[in-house]
């Protein structure tokens, strides 16, 4: 295998090997064999044309027209002429796929269904980042600039997956690229024959550099150990520096095993809960059943955010630890408080693939396989070592806390340490949020009062507006916007209640998960993506962290913040409940399928059947499909011009059977002479214009391999050229157009497919037709110089005759 051959399978390799990261977006991994079959396509093209010794723009320009050929084919063969050339159906075809697939990517959640146009993108990427990586190495033979768009494809992989894309996948896509560093390093050296690794200390002389085989040392060893250690740094350090705890390695899940090791530093969710809300089906992602008595108030809580810095609400940097087989108790609740303990069977469907386990608050106690770990601060389970909730099914106790008004009411201080980690609040916190709180909890007699007023203030009284559109964000620039504005959905009126009742003294942090659901025909509950909700916990010593709704037409208003009402009822008009309905719906209704914005407008109500067509829209117009089909046809017959042109050559040579006179023969050997030279030339033996014809036969006897009958062809034409061209009279000189067929036909079968095959469709002597046209151009220079300059001359000449006269 050759060097640019070797060079081109480690540039596929490295691509796919840097495609991986993109498994973790979609839930079927089935595109990544498409992409691998046409990536291999398109690099075999670009070998095949490279092996013909084609120009490096060819060269690109076959290998793009490949890959638009073939998308069109697996994307868009319905809309293409003849199902394979791209025409302006097909093209329309096409981008509208990838706005499709465009609006996808911000719809669904990670992983998110293969769509054709989520499809489109991701195979399109790895043909357009192979396309480029194949031009770098290969083609231009610069491996290093290869590793851009390496890096670009896996850099996309993580900011999509929110830095899920892990550390086994960088391994993979940093390993094609040293793979690719090796072979390019190879290659160089082949071209300086033996290499010497400099002098040995065991022997010197001419043994010196070489090993006891008598091979030579390369320098490619050293260099790969220098790869290996520059990996092996970039990969250790961040791990073990503090300051990068949530670098390349960390991924969104725990690390370590042990009972007490690792710790947990995650993503926020709240980046994708957004688009989680805005989704247009309603896809679940878990269902479940309970022995509660009332699933209004099951929320499945993902993990609490309880650390406010000014720019965002995230999670601590906590110790994980094994989990126990009895939770311990929750902090800060006391024995006086009623608590039921209720069981529930959890099924998360596989497209959710979630680090952290949904579970009702407080859980008591957890009965699932795989690998998870539990952080005790917030009493979650968090998968370890890629552990993830996708197709997981288990079993959960957990403890109804139901205090009463008066128990919140007279509850002490909490501890100082709570106090001091759950109350903290950035410097770069506006005045307006204190403020702002002071005045809606004026006249409170205790914490309890202040937090129920908030609760209200934010569902009902305060004039805010619930609206999943409007910009998220969760620093404190956006909690000053949101209390200006009044609009926002779950996670402004959580984490600003929040913010505002730490400026109170009050404890509290952000949670992160789903609401309850909805009841089905057969008693379970289905949670689907638009019931992913946040809420705020306030933390009440002899209670602990307690929820509260402030989120207007969200989940349920819990119980305890109505001191003077009765528990709530499902069938309570007064409360907010659509987070779950009381019973099951046959189909989905007009406003379940549509966008939040246009209920809020009034706009939703029979949808016209998908796909129905205007008859009145007008069609492509004839003459753009015309001047599709030729576009389509020129660019299909650019690659095959040398081949034409060498036809037309070589018909017109031989074209002529006979003449009048004998400067037409003569004329005829010359011809016949040429296009010998020229098919010697097409078959890589380049024409030397310095030896005569005889020795130039020869010549090309020799190096062609010739035998037999193209032998003597060959001799024949020389001998009628030399005739030509020595003798006093031509006389009798001839040459047959047979002669010429059989000479080319000894040099086609000595040659090797490869040969045949670029002496035909890139034959080496058609470059005559370019030296032609650039001595026609300088030929029309030339003369266009001269009369220019007789029309001065004759000008100067005029001159002195006018002015005498």
């Amino acid at each position: 295998m050759s060097g640019r051959s070797q060079l081109a399978l480690c540039g596929f390799a490295a691509t796919m090997m840097a495609a991986g990261s993109l498994l973790p977006l979609v839930e079927t991994s089935k595109w990544v064999l498409h992409a691998a079959f046409l990536l291999a396509l398109q690099s075999g093209v670009g070998a095949l044309a490279r092996r013909m010794r084609l120009a490096r723009v060819l060269t690109v320009s076959l290998q793009v027209l490949v890959t638009l050929l073939t998308l069109t084919v697996v994307f868009a063969r319905e809309h293409a002429l003849f199902g394979v050339l791209p025409g302006p159906q097909s093209v329309q075809r096409l981008a509208d796929l990838l706005t499709a697939g465009a609006d996808d990517v911000g719809r669904y959640a990670i992983p998110a269904p293969a769509t054709d146009g989520i499809r489109l993108m991701l195979v399109g990427g790895v043909l357009l980042v192979g396309l480029a990586v194949d031009v770098l190495a290969v083609t231009l033979r610069a491996a290093a600039p290869a590793g851009l768009p390496l890096l670009a494809l896996y850099s996309v992989a993580a900011g999509l997956s929110d830095g899920g894309a892990g550390w086994l996948w960088f391994l993979l896509a940093a390993g094609g690229y040293l793979l690719l560093l090796l072979a390019e390093g190879r290659d160089r050296l082949s071209h300086w024959g033996r290499v010497f690794g400099g002098v040995s200390r065991s022997s010197g002389g001419l043994a010196a550099g070489l090993d006891g085989s008598g091979r030579p040392v390369a320098p490619v060893r050293t260099g790969r150990r220098i790869g290996v250690v520059a990996l092996g740094i970039a990969l250790a350090v961040p791990a073990a520096l503090p300051a990068l705890d949530g670098g390349l390695l960390s991924g969104t899940g725990g690390s370590g095993r042990g009972s007490g090791g690792g710790t947990i530093s995650a993503v926020n969710p709240l980046v994708s809960l957004q688009n989680n809300l805005n989704q247009p089906e309603n896809r679940e992602v878990m269902s479940y059943r309970t022995n509660s008595t009332d699933p209004q108030d099951l929320y499945l809580r993902i993990q609490a955010l309880d650390q406010f810095n000014g720019g965002e609400w995230r999670p601590s940097t906590r110790r994980l630890s094994d989990v126990p087989d009895t939770l311990p108790q929750p902090a800060g609740l006391a024995g006086d408080v009623a608590v039921t303990e209720i069981r529930t069977n959890i099924s998360a469907s596989r497209s959710y693939q979630q680090t952290y386990l949904p579970l009702p608050y407080p859980a008591s106690e957890v009965d699932i396989r795989g690998r998870w770990r539990y952080e005790p601060e917030g009493r979650t389970l968090v998968g370890d070592d890629g552990q993830t909730t996708g197709g997981a099914r288990y079993e959960v106790s957990s403890l109804v806390v139901e205090p009463t008004a008066a128990q919140l009411a007279g509850s002490m201080a909490p501890r100082s340490d709570v106090a001091r980690e759950y109350t903290r609040v950035p410097g770069s916190l506006p005045d307006v949020v204190e403020e702002t709180a002071e005045q809606v909890t004026q006249g409170s007699a205790n914490d309890y009062e202040r937090a129920v007023k908030l609760q209200d203030w934010f569902a009902s009284e305060g004039g805010f507006r619930y609206d999943t559109t409007v910009t998220s964000g969760t620093g404190t620039a956006a909690i000053e916007r949101f209390l200006k504005d009044k609009e926002g959905f779950c996670v402004h009126f959580s984490f600003t209640m929040a913010a505002m009742a730490r400026t109170l003294g009050i404890p509290a942090r952000v949670a992160v998960g789903f609401t309850p659901g909805t009841v089905q025909a057969d008693g379970s509950v289905s949670v689907g993506l638009r019931d992913a909700h946040a809420w705020p916990e306030l933390y009440f010593e002899g209670v602990g962290w307690t929820r509260f709704e402030p989120t207007p037409s969200r989940g349920s208003t819990p119980a305890y913040t109505r001191p003077d009402a009765p528990s709530q009822n499902p069938s309570d008009p007064a409360l907010p409940t659509d987070g779950a309905s009381a019973a099951p719906t046959a189909a989905p209704s007009a406003s379940e399928s549509c966008p939040a914005q246009m209920r809020r407008q009034g706009e939703c109500g029979a949808s016209a059947a998908p796909g129905a067509a205007d008859p009145t829209e007008p069609g492509t117009p004839v003459g753009t499909v015309v001047l599709w089909v030729l576009g389509a046809l020129a660019v299909l017959t650019l690659p095959l011009v040398p081949m034409f042109l060498r036809t037309r050559i070589r018909s017109r040579r031989l074209g002529s059977s006979g003449g009048r006179t004998a400067a037409d023969a003569s004329a005829r050997v010359m011809a016949a002479w040429r296009e010998i030279t020229d098919t010697a030339w097409d078959h890589g033996i380049p024409p030397d214009e310095s030896q005569t014809p005889r020795k130039a036969a020869a010549r090309v006897v020799r190096l062609g391999g010739l035998d037999g009958p193209a032998v003597a062809a060959v001799h024949r034409v020389a001998g009628a050229v030399e005739q030509v061209l020595y003798a006093p009279a031509p006389g009798a000189a001839s040459a047959s157009a047979e002669d010429v067929q059989e000479v080319r036909a000894g040099l086609r079968a000595v040659a090797g497919r490869w040969g045949r095959l670029r002496a035909t469709f890139a034959p080496r002597s058609a470059v005559r037709v370019i030296w032609t046209l650039a001595d026609r151009r300088a030929e029309l220079g030339r003369r266009w110089s001269e009369r220019v300059g007789r029309d001065r001359w004759a000008a100067r000449l005029r001159r002195p005759s006018r002015q005498q006269g």
